[in-house]
């Protein structure tokens, strides 16, 4: 089994003289393929939403290509919103989901017509005197009561810092409704790269449940119940993707068994981010040294500030090199960038072709979580990103930054 990248190798030396490398680039035929299938998983259900996660790429472009499927967005912060202005994606098509939120980040939300999903039950008072009520509003929930495993990613719920108690959540309800809101959502957020089907369906039925109690306690019928995003990507070669349809069929059983048993058709709602963006992005970068050690190093003119991922979470992304795709993986190297941090590593210990100085890597699956958290440690530059269109046109949606970029925001007497 081998990854594909979308270009051969001649049409990725023709683009480099264009973009140099470092920079990443996003397949549009592979992004609208994947939210076609999430919703053909769904569309049993009387109405599906998906609201791409900002975070995973947040860029306006790919906003746009998602939104013309149909999507919205799902923001955490007021420069997603700004994203998802731009994007032309407003009103209840945007969800704020934040914590430790500011008043502006509310304000904005209530300027756009955005649902409102509250991460704990203070919030309430605060977006009431800050922003006013909105005409939907939603909570988080963190199941800690009823479950206690986690991962590397979002970590155990007992120790995440997102969400209401089950007791706060119907206290939440409660003052949410003498505040005079008529409309409610239900959402939590409890996997993250997931790949086992039961998971997704375990979080349906605990939140359908739920859905259920808030009916028989409060009279509370919620319009939407936001089961979060997590679907994971088969970052390894001998990982199987998500089974999408098997999912859809397995919340469909919860669906029919307690939701429509107690009498109640909320919309469902997913956050995907990484499941719409990541396997359709790509980091290209150019090897600028070798180094023979204690190890053999391979040098990028890419760095961790590009990918964080490997070094953040120890996450594994598969590397071929252009036109050695089928060549024997006969070599060991740790994939290196520049910064002072033993940490930046693309890859350690990877069996890989032989590789020269000027060959071209292509980084597999980063097209969520891998620009988007890039930083300037070290002063270091963060890359362009290119779309390579249906037609087979190539885009650049954002330049490089630019020293003049870096030290824009200095004051030097």
């Amino acid at each position: 089994m081998q990854k594909n990248f979308p270009l051969s190798k001649a049409q990725l030396e023709s683009l480099i003289e264009i973009y140099p490398t470092p920079f990443h680039i996003y397949d549009e035929k592979k992004i609208r393929g994947n939210i076609r299938r999430l919703k053909a998983a769904f569309d049993w259900a009387p109405e599906f939403r998906e609201y791409f996660a900002v975070k995973a790429c947040p860029n306006p472009r790919i906003v746009e290509v998602l939104a013309s499927e149909g999507a919205g967005t799902d923001c955490s912060s007021i420069a997603e919103l700004y994203i998802s202005e731009m994007a032309g994606v407003v009103g209840e098509k945007i969800m704020l989901t934040s914590n430790d939120t500011p008043a502006e980040e509310f304000q904005k939300a209530r300027e756009l017509g955005a649902i409102i999903n509250l991460d704990d039950i203070t919030h309430v008072e605060f977006l009431d005197r800050c922003a006013g009520m909105p005409d939907c509003l939603s909570f988080r929930y963190n199941p800690a009561d009823v479950m206690n495993d986690g991962n590397d990613i979002i970590g155990r719920p007992a120790e995440a810092k997102y969400g209401l108690t089950r007791a706060q959540l119907f206290d939440a309800y409660r003052l949410a409704l003498d505040k005079g809101v008529k409309r409610f959502g239900l959402h939590t957020m409890i996997v993250s790269n997931e790949l086992e089907t039961s998971a997704f369906v375990k979080t349906a039925e605990i939140m359908f449940g739920l859905a259920v109690e808030l009916k028989s306690r409060l009279g509370i019928e919620v319009e939407f119940i936001n089961l979060g995003g997590g679907i994971g990507l088969p970052y390894r070669l001998d990982e199987k993707p998500v089974d999408l349809e098997a999912v859809g069929a397995g919340i469909r059983s919860m669906y029919e068994n307690i939701l429509r048993t107690a009498d109640l058709e909320p919309a469902l709602a997913f956050e995907s981010g990484r499941a719409m963006t990541g396997d359709a992005g790509w980091l290209v970068s150019t090897v600028l040294h070798k180094k023979e050690t204690y190890k053999n190093y391979i040098g990028l003119d890419a760095c961790m500030a590009n990918l964080m991922r490997p070094a953040l979470y120890g996450a594994y992304h598969h590397i071929t090199i252009a036109g050695k795709e089928n060549a024997p993986l006969d070599h060991v190297y740790d994939v290196t960038g520049s910064l002072c941090e033993n940490n930046d590593k693309f890859a350690i210990d990877r069996q890989l072709p032989s590789i020269a100085i000027g060959d071209v890597v292509i980084i597999h699956d980063t097209g969520a979580h891998g620009h988007a958290m890039g930083f300037n440690y070290n002063g270091k530059l963060r890359s362009a990103e290119l779309l390579l269109r249906e037609d087979g046109r190539i885009e650049m949606i954002r330049r490089a930054e630019t020293l003049d970029d870096y030290f824009a925001t200095l004051r030097i007497k």
